[in-house]
C-alpha cells in the first residue's frame, strides 16, 4: 500500500467524535496518517443491457421473512445497506458483481423495505440483526460470503466478522472503520462531546419523534438526507449540521434542497425509496440508534480483538466518517488489511455516487481473495 497523508480540513479531535455519531460507530480516537491509495475515478454506472437481471424473493431467518435482490451465481457476496437506505442503494453492484461471477444477494435489513418490521425496539439490537445475516447465510445455502457493507451495514459487518468469524471469507468496507470499544456506552461519550448542540444519534433516541418529522413529507426528507452527506453538498453543510446546529430543532433543519439532484439520484430513485419508507416508516431504522448501548452492553468482545480476515476499505473524502476517522485502531486491528482508497470529492453513499470505481475495485478485489480461498 501506498503510504498518503489524509487531507486536513483543521477540524479537531472533538469534532471527529461528535460527526462519527451519524453512524452510530464510536469512535474515539483522532485522524491518524494511514496506507492509502488515492483514487480520482468520478464514473459512474449505466445502464447495460446484457447485465445478469436483478431478481427478488423473501427468506425467512431469525424468526422474520426476509427481502432479498439477487444475482448470478457462484460465491456469495452479501451487501449490507445503512440508513437511510436500502437493498436498492446496491442497484449498481449486484449485475456487475454477478456479471462477474459471483452471487451477489442484497437484503432489505430488519425494519427496512420489504423485510419484517418487528415493533420492539430491542429487537433491532446488533446481537439481532448479525443473527438474521447469519440466517440469511444458512438460507443460502452459504458456509461463507464476502461482506460488502455501507454506513449501519458497514459497522454491523465488523461485528459479524468478530461475532461469527467462520462464516465471512473476506469483507470490503465503505467508509465506516473498525472501532474499537469504548470505556463508556456510547451515548453517554457521545453526549459529552455534544456538549449541548444538536446530535443525530441523542435526536433520535426518543420514539416517535425523529418519526414525525421525516415522515411530514418522505420523498423531501429523503433527498435532503441523502444531498446533505453526499459529495455534492454546499461547503459548511457538515460542519453546520454537526458543530453549530442548536440542540431540539427538527432532524432535517440545516440540510438543503438540491438545486437540481446529482447524477448519482433520478427521480426515479427517490421514488422507490420514497415508496418504501412511506409503506414501513421510519420506526425500524431508527431502533438501531436506540440498542447503541444494548449492543455495548451485550457484546462486549467486539471492538477487541483482532479481525483476522482479508478486509479492502472504500470512501469518500468528503465524507465526515472517513476524513476525520482514526485508522491506526483499523491498521492495527486488522492485520490482513489489503488497502485503503479514498474517492475525491466523493460523500457517504460511495457504492451509489461512485458505483462504476466501487465495481471495479471491488471484483478486482474479489478475484484476488477468493481464489486464494479456492486454493486453500
Amino acid at each position: 500500500m501506498r503510504s498518503t497523508e489524509i487531507d486536513s480540513t483543521g477540524f479537531s479531535r472533538r469534532t471527529f467524535l461528535q460527526l462519527s455519531a451519524l453512524t452510530g460507530a464510536s469512535l474515539l480516537a483522532g485522524c491518524q496518517n494511514s496506507a492509502v491509495k488515492n483514487s480520482d475515478k468520478q464514473t459512474n454506472a449505466t445502464d447495460k443491457t446484457d447485465l445478469p437481471k436483478i431478481t427478488h424473493r423473501k427468506v425467512q431467518t431469525n424468526g422474520i421473512n426476509m427481502h432479498i435482490a439477487e444475482a448470478g451465481a457462484g460465491f456469495p457476496v452479501l451487501f449490507l445497506h445503512g440508513f437511510a437506505e436500502l437493498w436498492y442503494s446496491w442497484r449498481h453492484q449486484l449485475p456487475a458483481i454477478a456479471a462477474a461471477g459471483f452471487h451477489a444477494v442484497a437484503p432489505d435489513l430488519r425494519g427496512f423495505g420489504q423485510t419484517d418490521t418487528p415493533p420492539d425496539i430491542e429487537s433491532y439490537s446488533t446481537k439481532n440483526r448479525a443473527a438474521d445475516v447469519v440466517g440469511l447465510l444458512d438460507a443460502l445455502n452459504a458456509d461463507k460470503c464476502v461482506l460488502v457493507g455501507n454506513d449501519w451495514g458497514s459497522g454491523l459487518g465488523w461485528a459479524i466478522a468478530q461475532l461469527y468469524p467462520q462464516r465471512i471469507a473476506a469483507m470490503f468496507h465503505l467508509n465506516i472503520a473498525y472501532a474499537p470499544r469504548g470505556d463508556e456506552p456510547p451515548l453517554a461519550s457521545i453526549a459529552k462531546f455534544a456538549s449541548g448542540h444538536f446530535n443525530f444519534a441523542l435526536h433520535f433516541q426518543e420514539p416517535g419523534v425523529a418519526e414525525k418529522e421525516f415522515e411530514k413529507d418522505v420523498k423531501a426528507s429523503i433527498r435532503r438526507f441523502l444531498y446533505a452527506f453526499s459529495g455534492e453538498a454546499p461547503p459548511g453543510v457538515t460542519e453546520y449540521l454537526f458543530l453549530r446546529k442548536p440542540a431540539n430543532t427538527d432532524v432535517l433543519e440545516g440540510m438543503p434542497e438540491p438545486e437540481k439532484l446529482p447524477a448519482w439520484l433520478t427521480e426515479a430513485d427517490l421514488d422507490y425509496y420514497a415508496k418504501e419508507y412511506s409503506r414501513t416508516g421510519f420506526r425500524g431504522p431508527l431502533n438501531m440508534y436506540r440498542n447503541m448501548d444494548r449492543d455495548w452492553k451485550e457484546l462486549p468482545q467486539v471492538g477487541t480483538g483482532e479481525v483476522k480476515q482479508p478486509v479492502l476499505f472504500m470512501g469518500g473524502r468528503r465524507d465526515p466518517s472517513v476524513i476525520f476517522a482514526p485508522f491506526d485502531p483499523m491498521i492495527k486491528a486488522v492485520p490482513e488489511l489489503r488497502e485503503i482508497i479514498f474517492l475525491k470529492d466523493c460523500g457517504h453513499w460511495v457504492q451509489q455516487e461512485r458505483a462504476e470505481a466501487v465495481n471495479q475495485e471491488l471484483i478486482e478485489y474479489l478475484n484476488r481473495e477468493i481464489r486464494d480461498i479456492k486454493e486453500e
